[in-house]
């Protein structure tokens, strides 16, 4: 069974950074893509960035493009969200999400419980 945990979390001020953290068990994840995901209060699931399989191909949604960064490790079974100059507008609950083959916005079926980020300005 395929288990995903975020970490790195937490409440920073407007224009800091944080690096969230998913490591994944159950398999390795060498040909699983991998997506970040968030929901914020009041608001629908939304895509954030992804990687396929690969690790040679991300996207992004605009409203964090240029501002965070999406790597995998194989190595160490780790995905990673690198944030920088966060906004009030990013605080949310952010999910990360895989699937086996997948390309940089997959139909991703596994998922993480999740971790807050929250921005004060």
């Amino acid at each position: 069974q395929v288990h995903l945990v975020e970490s790195g979390g937490g409440s920073v001020q407007a224009g800091e950074s944080l690096t969230l953290s998913c490591v994944v068990s159950g398999r390795p994840i060498g040909n699983y893509g991998l997506g970040w995901f968030r929901r914020a209060p009041g608001k629908e699931r939304e895509f954030v960035a992804g990687i396929n399989w690969q690790g040679d191909k991300t996207e992004y949604a605009d409203s964090v493009k240029d501002r965070f960064t999406i790597s995998s490790e194989n190595g160490e079974n780790t995905a990673s969200l690198q944030m920088k100059d966060l906004k009030p507008d990013d605080t949310a609950i952010y999910y990360c999400a895989g699937q086996p083959w997948a390309g940089p916005r997959g139909n991703y079926y596994d998922w993480g419980q999740g971790t807050q980020v929250t921005v004060s300005s």
